[in-house]
């Protein structure tokens, strides 16, 4: 048996792997301002090479059909991996506010659409001559590797995130919490009264993943409002039925992460209306962009560095793992492993926001 420093070193050298700016690829869309901006600011805080900065040309509307799709994103993204000897080298993928969000399809577990960011994450085995199939999700095979580096050939895959927000300031503000990250404050799991035991499983397995004077577990069905120092956050979101507010009112630390099981939270980047409240598919006077659910972007907005979305519905079985995105993220893996660690299939409607380098320092 490894004495314990020396699994933790093991441990170590695992989730700090590769975690360096040669290893992003960050996507512009010069059709763009916001996304330009973004990209300039980006790439200065985080000391990205020049040549590790990707400038595409395309409308930037959020949906975009596939043979658009095809030809000025995928194509030219090829080009800069490429012909710049990036391939391998590159890791992650940053795409930016401006980049097209999600491409359009028949929808349904068979369906063909998906988020940008999703299908791009398959680009590194296209480029090697596996072209996935476009229907239906594909299986992600990094989810579960729990103790294996995220590397190339190993992964054949790329880690996508995307910098958004409802404006440059939101945007900012991820970029600078990402880099003030220390592993402090507490992991919050809030079940729900939802009859789908399930997903509560994955809340109540995060939560004794991770030291439990870190862990705010509430079982109860009252939903969890107006804490502070929070570092990490599962729940249901709008799908729980006692929630009624649109915003939480936490104090979200740098770095904070959170991911929850709603179907269309990053639908859209747009800004609701000041008055504007989650509802139920039952009014839809609620409706937002079609949905009355709660959004990724207003947890960016109130302070968290990184969340998980969906453009469309993913089926909770989809969804992110919190019993893996937490707990990883807890033990030192940047934000963008912790995230795909917990995320099942790709080619599908998932979305990550957040800067892929972000990671917990030590913990106190």
């Amino acid at each position: 048996m490894k004495p314990a420093s020396a699994l933790f070193l093991l441990v170590a050298a695992v989730h700090l792997h590769a975690q360096k700016p040669e290893n992003v690829l960050v996507v512009v869309n010069d059709s763009s301002s916001i996304s330009r901006t973004i990209g300039d600011y980006y790439s200065g805080r985080r000391a990205i090479p020049a040549g590790n900065v990707c400038h595409i040309k395309v409308d930037s509307a959020e949906l975009v059909d596939r043979d658009i799709y095809d030809k000025k994103i995928v194509a030219p993204i090829t080009a800069c991996l490429q012909s710049r000897s990036l391939t391998e080298s590159v890791l992650y993928i940053v795409t930016t506010a401006g980049v097209p969000l999600r491409i359009t399809g028949s929808d349904g577990m068979g369906g063909d659409q998906a988020s940008v960011d999703s299908e791009l994450t398959l680009l590194y085995g296209d480029i090697h001559g596996t072209k996935h199939r476009l229907l239906g999700p594909i299986r992600n095979p990094f989810f579960t590797m729990r103790s294996k580096p995220f590397k190339h050939p190993d992964f054949p895959i790329y880690l996508v995130t995307r910098l958004a927000g409802y404006d440059f300031a939101d945007v900012r503000k991820i970029i600078d919490r990402a880099l003030l990250a220390e592993n402090r404050g507490k992991f919050v799991l809030d079940l729900s009264s939802s009859d789908d035991n399930t997903g509560n499983d994955w809340l109540r397995t995060a939560a004794i993943s991770i030291p439990k004077d870190r862990v705010i577990l509430d079982e109860s069905t009252t939903v969890l409002y107006d804490l502070k120092d929070v570092i990490g956050y599962a729940a249901w979101g709008s799908n729980d039925k006692n929630r009624h507010r649109r915003m939480l009112g936490f104090q979200w630390l740098p770095g904070a992460i959170m991911t929850e099981y709603v179907s269309t939270n990053g639908r859209t980047f747009t800004r609701p209306p000041a008055k504007w409240n989650i509802g139920t598919w039952a009014d839809k006077a609620t409706y937002f962009f079609g949905s009355p659910q709660t959004m990724t972007s207003d947890y960016i907005h109130e302070g968290a560095s990184g969340a998980s979305g969906h453009v469309d519905e993913p089926y909770l079985q989809f969804t992110p793992r919190p019993d893996y995105v937490l707990p990883a993220y807890f033990k030192g893996r940047n934000l963008a492993e912790s995230y795909y660690l917990g995320i099942p299939a790709l080619s599908w409607q998932n979305i990550v926001i957040g800067d892929p380098l972000c990671a917990l320092a030590a913990s106190k």
